[in-house]
């Protein structure tokens, strides 16, 4: 998987790492607000507190900044993730916690998600081949766990099916965000990691009931009735 080389005309790490932070918050706002190809690199430049000039110190092209996007979002997916993992926990208690993490990490970053799941298309094919390398790594991570819990008998899925199960779980996270216009008016995040997680497990034959239900978490309406809206 070989990263993009994203040109600089400053040599310090730390302040390419400082100023690239900013460039990739101020396009997260903007993109999702106006979309990649509504949005100028001017735009862009003066939502992140420098010029335009200035900007281009730190990147080629406008592509550049999508891309820094869209790996600064699933490394920060990623990290987030495994921050809230538990080591101590195993089979299926361990899978619950795998997904349910993944989902509060979407939840955490709906904005970055939602950018990366809609402007991903516009990235070369070079730079999209190393991004979707970076979620098929996370793909591979659900089924570790599934594999591991279908070898001690946890869950009954065959083999063609794990990684159509994966992939399913990965679109539902994202459907927290993308469908949240209507999502986040009937569910809170917490029903809807536990609807979602106990469809799965019934799909998996999951020997223990207690995943099969709902854990008394409310499903029905949002309590505020609300929801967060596209912004």
């Amino acid at each position: 998987m070989k990263k993009k080389n994203v040109p600089s005309l400053v040599k310090d790490e730390r302040l390419i790492k400082t100023r690239r932070e900013q460039i990739v918050k101020a396009a997260v706002q903007l993109f999702n607000k106006k979309g990649y190809h509504g949005t100028t690199t001017r735009e862009v430049a003066q939502a992140s507190g420098f010029s335009i000039g200035t900007l281009y110190e730190y990147i080629g092209s406008k592509e550049d900044i999508l891309y820094l996007v869209c790996d600064a979002v699933y490394d920060e997916v990623m990290e987030k993730w495994e921050q809230l993992m538990d080591e101590n926990l195993q089979g299926l208690e361990r899978l619950h916690q795998v997904i349910y993490s993944y989902f509060k990490v979407v939840d955490d970053l709906q904005n970055e998600v939602l950018v990366m799941y809609q402007e991903t298309k516009s990235l070369s094919n070079e730079a999209l081949n190393y991004v979707l390398q970076k979620e098929l790594s996370m793909k591979d991570m659900f089924e570790k766990e599934i594999r591991t819990c279908r070898e001690r008998g946890l869950i009954e899925i065959e083999d063609r099916e794990v990684s159509l199960a994966c992939h399913n779980i990965l679109v539902s996270g994202h459907m927290w965000t993308f469908r949240r216009w209507i999502i986040q008016k009937e569910y809170t995040i917490e029903s809807y990691c536990e609807w979602q997680i106990a469809q799965l497990f019934r799909g998996f034959q999951a020997k223990d009931g207690k995943f099969l239900h709902h854990s008394g978490v409310t499903p029905a309406i949002n309590k505020d009735g609300g929801g967060n809206g596209w912004n």
